[in-house]
């Protein structure tokens, strides 16, 4: 009989801790889920938080910026590509800073007065070399179309853009400030009065027509 109570109260217990070990397992699982899904969440608001264009001007500068590339192709007078991906894209499409030249591929335009001229002048500076890169220091750094707005300093430690505006083949684009306005204004000032490259003998209307509005407007006033 004292036997028999011995070993119902050694099953007691074990059941007892057998139970309490089960609760215990179960509670630690439904933490362990919990946490999962919590950290799950978590993870998904981040990857889905929209990026703010200050967030965004970070990230270029930190790609970009005062780093040296090779120019894989030229568009234009005023637009190349550099050999690094840019999102879904396998190279970095860049547009000039302050400056515009004349256009080639556009079809809204045609090809401009002195703008082959101005894409091969391009050309032959860049294509196949290392340039460094320049976002422009507390300016966004992209333009309309989701190019990269930048000054590209050549091997020599020119910059392209006062080169093409100083030799007379792009206009300084005063339609956007920019931390060499002033400067790129008399650089073309310059190639206009000794009427370099397409300033020999460019018309009136065949001016962009954003230049050519301007104009306009200083003549009312």
């Amino acid at each position: 009989m004292t036997l028999d109570v011995s070993v119902a109260k050694k099953e007691k217990i074990r059941y007892a801790m057998s139970k309490r070990t089960r609760a215990s397992l179960f509670a630690l699982a439904l933490l362990t889920m919990v946490l999962l899904i919590w950290l799950d969440h978590s993870v998904l608001s981040s990857c889905r938080q929209p990026r703010t264009k200050d967030h965004l001007k970070a990230d270029d500068f930190e790609k970009y910026n005062g780093k040296n590339f090779t120019v894989i192709n030229v568009v234009d007078g005023d637009t190349i590509d550099i050999d690094i991906a840019d999102g879904q894209y396998e190279h970095t499409r860049i547009r000039l800073w302050g400056i515009d030249t004349p256009e080639t591929k556009n079809p809204k335009t045609g090809t401009m007065y002195f703008g082959p001229q101005a894409a091969e002048f391009t050309k032959k500076l860049t294509l196949g070399k290392p340039v460094t890169v320049y976002p422009d220091e507390g300016n966004r750094t992209r333009g309309y179309y989701g190019r990269l707005l930048a000054y590209i300093k050549l091997p020599d430690g020119r910059f392209l853009n006062e080169v093409l505006l100083t030799d007379g083949f792009a206009y300084a684009d005063t339609r956007f400030r920019h931390g060499f306005y002033q400067k790129y204004i008399q650089l073309e000032s310059a190639a206009r009065s000794q009427k370099k490259g397409l300033w020999e003998k460019v018309m009136p209307e065949q001016l962009p027509k954003w230049l050519q509005k301007q104009n306009r407007h200083r003549e009312t006033q």
